[in-house]
């Protein structure tokens, strides 16, 4: 015959609760850190993929790869490209493309980029940018600098593309007083900025305004 003890059957009792309780404690832990686990591989792909598609909407926007020598964005003092500016008289087939949602400005040979710049063209307004897009030309008009007393903004090194001289290639905007202005300036390269022409650093609008032959064709696109 088995005899059971009370106290030893209510001790055995409470010690298999205990046990049974604590597995079930380790059980949730252990699911609580597997979803721990989850959610950061989870937030870390998906943070891969904005990213991702982050850099993929950047090379759509520009119909070329930057170079390897080309200077950051919003550098307006330095030559685009750290290697010398093309000599034109070996170019056999000289277009200007111009990329407006890109923020460069592409020197072409035969359709192969043969120098590229950094550059800002119109603003948007109503989903339109300011710089018209299409086929144009270098006409005859070119100058040191000018100033537009109504839009209080001027520029050096300009060259025009269009009859009258409405819209140019010109430097990053003066102020009246001469100078640089700087908070413009630093957009170069990052964000169509402009009234309508296209900005280039001082260097790149000096060398187009000296170099570039007139009749030279102005190809000017969203992207």
């Amino acid at each position: 015959m088995i005899i059971f003890n009370k106290t030893n059957l209510n001790i055995k009792i409470k010690h298999f609760k205990f046990g049974y309780i604590a597995v079930g404690i380790v059980v949730v832990f252990a699911m609580a850190m597997a979803s721990c686990v989850f959610a950061r591989k989870n937030s870390k792909h998906s943070s891969t993929l904005r990213t991702s598609k982050v850099s993929l909407q950047k090379k759509i926007s520009r119909p070329y790869p930057d170079p390897t020598d080309l200077v950051k964005e919003g550098e307006w003092q330095k030559s685009s490209e750290k290697k010398a500016y093309p000599n034109l008289k070996k170019v056999k087939k000289l277009v200007i493309r111009v990329s407006v949602k890109g923020n460069r400005v592409y020197l072409l040979d035969n359709n192969k980029v043969i120098y590229t710049m950094l550059a800002s063209c119109g603003k948007y307004k109503n989903g339109k940018s300011l710089t018209p897009l299409g086929k144009y030309q270098i006409i005859g008009g070119r100058g040191d600098k000018f100033f537009n007393s109504k839009l209080n903004e001027g520029a050096l090194n300009w060259v025009s593309w269009t009859e009258n001289c409405v819209y140019l290639f010109h430097s990053v905007p003066i102020c009246k007083n001469q100078k640089i202005n700087k908070s413009e300036a630093a957009k170069l390269g990052k964000q169509p900025a402009s009234n309508g022409c296209i900005r280039l650093s001082l260097p790149d609008s000096k060398w187009l305004m000296d170099n570039v032959p007139t009749g030279t064709p102005v190809v000017i696109k969203t992207h």
